[in-house]
């Protein structure tokens, strides 16, 4: 297990993997701290939580400096991510007690009512890209509701693991209430068939979801699982072009495009599709790619240099079959995983750029002359994480949002964000569940129907 800076490719740090004895000592020693943690009272978590967001602000330049160094973030995409765990830390030490208080249901009975109940110890499969915030949205709502978890996370940011446990033990919780596993993807199956783990939440690609969702079911535990996306973007013919260009190019260059909610197909009204085109080649072009940790640079590297080669070889097959390039489409000189913005059009089903996932700074455009054609192609994809539509007509592009696109988050006028206050997930093979808001932390509740006669 190894860290390498994709920057520099130098390595960071080798890890050794724990061994499954060391696995299921951690499960247990988890699981007794789960007895003793449920007991606690609301306030008592909620005061340990604002420690953990605090320790969180704290420390962000160091927290962000291991981010960097391990996967590549821009500096100060990293010190926002760490702003936006804290922010998440808080929202749940000030909402949890009232999004799990008993509901009282009326019937014949004397006293009905709903109570949510801590399930027990919850295993999290995280992924590199967002190596704390994928953390802490779940790491929050589970350890508010009583809950205790262990972290399986991406084995290039080990460094980022450890931190997170750390933090969590130096704001005060108890030792064994979250714990990392140095552990590679192999022996996932084994953690999630141990009796002690009660149930699974994973943030990765459709083939990993599946692979877990088929063990956990087969074990009958509950599954939550945010997959990838290529997420559509409509930009209507009344759409303010400049604004839309500037926050669809925002959306596909952040965290270097390596973001499951990321713009990634443009689908553009004919009427305005050269000029919409024309502004946004014209903001792409202008992004500084290069060394993450300088303050001119506004996209990093990829997180490993075979993600950087398999995304240029999309572009080359789509090249090949057809595609036009009308920027970047290069593999850069040098040790690093760096790949230049690049935009595609002519694109057409049965080409890499039409169906998959492209998982870096790698735009696709599309011309449409109807709205039905553009509902099609936005649908015309196994994902549906996120969309977004831009239009002057904020009554066509709610109806269009709630109708007409199939994905878990649609932004009319924005691009696609998480939010600690709104739900967040997919449908199709972009998964199921929800993290974050009240629906998030009832994910890994028990809802227990109480009676009384």
């Amino acid at each position: 297990m190894q860290s390498v800076n994709p920057f520099s490719g130098k390595i960071i740090q080798n890890y050794t993997d724990y061994t499954s004895n060391e696995v299921v000592a951690i499960i247990k020693q988890v699981d007794t701290a789960f007895h003793l943690w449920k007991q606690t009272s609301f306030n008592h978590r909620a005061g340990l939580m604002r420690k953990l967001q605090a320790k969180l602000l704290e420390q962000k330049g160091e927290l962000a400096t291991i981010m960097v160094a391990e996967m590549g973030k821009v500096y100060r995409e990293a010190e926002g991510e760490i702003s936006k765990c804290a922010l998440a830390c808080g929202y749940y030490a000030d909402n949890a007690e009232s999004f799990l208080k008993n509901e009282v249901i009326q019937t014949e009975a004397s006293e009905a009512y709903i109570s949510y109940q801590p399930i027990g110890t919850v295993l999290a499969v995280m992924p590199w890209n967002f190596p704390f915030w994928q953390v802490f949205r779940f790491l929050a709502p589970a350890l508010m509701a009583g809950n205790t978890g262990v972290l399986k996370h991406a084995s290039n940011v080990s460094g980022c693991a450890l931190a997170i446990e750390h933090l969590v033990r130096e704001a005060g919780f108890p030792e064994n209430i979250f714990r990392t596993l140095l552990i590679g993807s192999p022996a996932v199956k084994t953690v999630i068939e141990n009796p002690l783990i009660k149930a699974v939440t994973l943030t990765g690609s459709t083939p990993a979801g599946k692979a877990v969702a088929s063990t956990a079911g087969h074990s009958l535990k509950k599954s939550v699982l945010e997959l990838g996306g290529s997420d559509p973007y409509l930009i209507l013919e009344d759409a303010d072009i400049e604004n839309a260009a500037r926050l669809c190019v925002t959306s596909r260059l952040l965290n270097a495009g390596q973001s499951c909610i990321g713009a990634k197909r443009f689908i553009v009204a004919d009427q305005i599709y050269d000029a919409f085109t024309a502004e946004f080649v014209r903001l792409m072009s202008e992004a500084t790619f290069g060394d993450p940790l300088d303050p001119k640079t506004t996209i990093g590297p990829l997180a490993r240099k075979d993600l950087r080669n398999e995304l240029h070889l999309q572009v080359e097959k789509s090249r090949e079959m057809g595609a036009t390039v009308l920027l970047g489409g290069y593999l850069p000189n040098g040790e690093s995983a760096l790949y230049p913005p690049t935009v595609l059009e002519n694109v057409v089903p049965g080409m890499p750029a039409y169906h998959e996932e492209l998982f870096g700074p790698v735009a696709v455009l599309f011309r449409v002359k109807t709205e039905e054609e553009a509902i099609r192609i936005a649908n015309d994809t196994v994902f549906g994480l996120g969309a977004a539509i831009f239009t002057s007509n904020r009554s066509k592009g709610k109806q269009l949002a709630e109708k007409g696109l199939e994905a878990g988050c649609v932004f009319v006028n924005d691009f696609v964000k998480s939010d600690p206050r709104l739900p967040f997930g997919g449908v199709k093979e972009s998964g199921y569940g929800r993290e974050l808001s009240l629906v998030g932390i009832r994910e890994f509740v028990n809802i227990k129907t109480i009676v009384v006669k």
